[in-house]
């Protein structure tokens, strides 16, 4: 049946079936592989292996994914709404774009595997390390965006504001704002992933036990690969949480400022 021939509700429905298909095919070619051949699981463990070791420790996976979800969480909102403050500044002054422009571009490459032990040796005893990495690897994304959003502005829009005497903060929360926001949404899908795999690598290098990255490396250290994939396995839901959180918030975003249009 051509794709044209098909209604939107058995689009949508194929759209969620095919990656639904494909990752069952894998999983079973996984199984069959890895069990066949006799595999170690020092290599790869097989996948009804992980399915049990999940079972098993679910509750210490969810009380891990807890931990982790509440740093990336922290650490995405900080990031987005500083993330457009700082966009909000550039857009508005050329001097303040040219000072605030090298400081992202700096902060972009900045290595979290050797900010993570510093971080982690100041502030040891808490949760801040991996708040605040989250934090910085959401803010370059979302300012990105926000920036290039808030450069949108029609000027014919700017220039009738001007005529009805708005001020500058009239233009912004009207004009400049709803125009931007769907730029900044998509800045925000973009970090949702970045935040939770920035908080898992930063809890690979020390500070307090508990979340799903100090876990992980914890089995891995004690050979214990089966139960490491399974927390691999509840980072990849916990990331697509996000994503998909954030996916949400873009489109109802999008369908707030198509209905006003």
């Amino acid at each position: 049946m051509a794709a044209s021939t098909l209604t939107p509700r058995q689009q949508n429905l194929g759209r969620i079936i095919a990656p639904l298909a494909v990752g069952a095919v894998g999983l079973i070619l996984w199984q069959l592989v890895v069990g066949g051949l006799g595999i170690s699981s020092y290599l790869l463990p097989t996948p009804l292996s992980i399915l049990e070791q999940a079972l098993e420790f679910s509750d210490s996976i969810l009380t891990a994914a807890g931990i982790t979800g509440w740093n990336s969480l922290v650490g995405l909102v900080i990031g987005s709404v500083l993330g457009v403050c700082f966009a909000a500044l550039a857009a508005s002054s050329k001097s303040v774009d040219a000072m605030v422009n090298p400081i992202v571009a700096a902060l972009a490459v900045i290595p979290i595997v050797a900010l993570a032990p510093i971080l982690n040796t100041m502030f040891g005893t808490t949760q801040f390390p991996r708040q605040a990495i989250a934090g910085l690897a959401s803010f370059v994304p979302v300012f990105v965006s926000a920036l290039r959003g808030l450069r949108q502005t029609n000027p014919e829009h700017r220039d009738l504001m001007r005529t009805y005497a708005a001020t500058g903060l009239q233009t912004f929360r009207t004009i400049t704002l709803p125009t931007a926001l769907p730029y900044v949404f998509t800045g925000v899908r973009l970090a949702s992933s970045l935040a939770v795999i920035s908080a898992l690598v930063a809890e690979y290098f020390g500070g307090p036990r508990g979340g799903l990255g100090g876990i992980i490396s914890a089995a891995a250290a004690s050979s214990q690969y089966p139960r490491a994939w399974a927390y691999v396995l509840a980072s990849i839901v916990l990331g697509l949480l996000f994503y998909l959180a954030a996916l949400a918030l873009e489109k109802l975003a999008n369908r707030g400022r198509t209905a006003i249009s």
